[in-house]
């Protein structure tokens, strides 16, 4: 086969499998998961309210919680694992769930490497990372505010309880010397990480298990935005305002 005919077929296929991609994360987002749900949210202002953020980067979201007592009481173990979470200072407890080499290994893109880049792409364990932070800027374009009433927060708080591993005393045990900072710490998590099924996959199901509703696949931050905004037209899922 001639030279020109090779770079033809493999032009071909690539287009052919961009727009197969394309075809399926747009259908992943477009597509409701659940399909139907009742919106029952407190009303605005009322006591039975919960805000949370989903804070997003190009390639990564966390969830956000309110540092309260009862977060505090959940996430005892991660004070206990050393870092303090009813700390002066924090207002929100920031959680993510992640592939543990990308995650670990990589706190900026300048400390980007080609083994954890590969883990990510085929298969790779789980993580959770915790971080205590102060007030976040409801008027950044990163930050999505979501109000949900009290069982639907409990149902959240309890999802991201269980994805934590348990350690061998039946409670989770910090990764030790994973930490970025003094501010933030990394904990087993249960289930294998790639890119197709990865950290924002997980943020959608954390949501549906609160009961806001997502795309059936998103696996990049603005596909589960953009499906946050299609899906939801009956709740608060916007970004913040003061």
């Amino acid at each position: 086969m001639r030279p020109a005919r090779i770079a033809r077929s493999i032009l071909v296929w690539f287009l052919l499998l961009a727009a197969t991609l394309t075809i399926i994360i747009g259908l992943g987002t477009l597509v409701p998961r659940p399909f139907s749900f009742s919106a029952e949210t407190g009303e605005p202002g009322t006591a039975d309210q919960r805000r949370i953020l989903v804070l997003t980067n190009p390639i990564h979201t966390d969830i956000a919680l309110p540092a309260d007592p009862d977060v505090l009481e959940a996430l005892s173990f991660v004070s206990e694992e050393g870092l303090d979470l009813d700390y002066t200072g924090v207002f929100w407890i920031i959680i993510g769930w992640g592939g543990r080499s990308f995650y670990i290994e990589t706190p900026t893109w300048a400390d980007l490497k080609p083994g954890p880049v590969i883990d990510a792409l085929t298969w790779d364990r789980s993580v959770m990372h915790v971080r205590r932070a102060g007030q976040i800027s409801p008027s950044n374009e990163s930050v999505r505010a979501i109000d949900l009433n009290n069982a639907e927060f409990d149902a959240l708080l309890n999802g991201i309880q269980r994805s934590f591993e348990p350690g061998e005393e039946g409670r989770p045990r910090s990764i030790q010397g994973a930490a970025y900072d003094a501010h933030d710490i990394f904990f087993p998590a249960k289930g294998g990480f790639n890119a197709l099924m990865g950290c924002n996959t997980w943020t959608a199901r954390m949501l549906r298990i609160s009961g806001v509703r997502t795309g059936l696949w998103t696996p990049l931050p603005f596909t589960l935005n953009w499906s946050l905004d299609l899906h939801n037209a009956g709740r608060q899922a916007s970004p913040a305002t003061e």
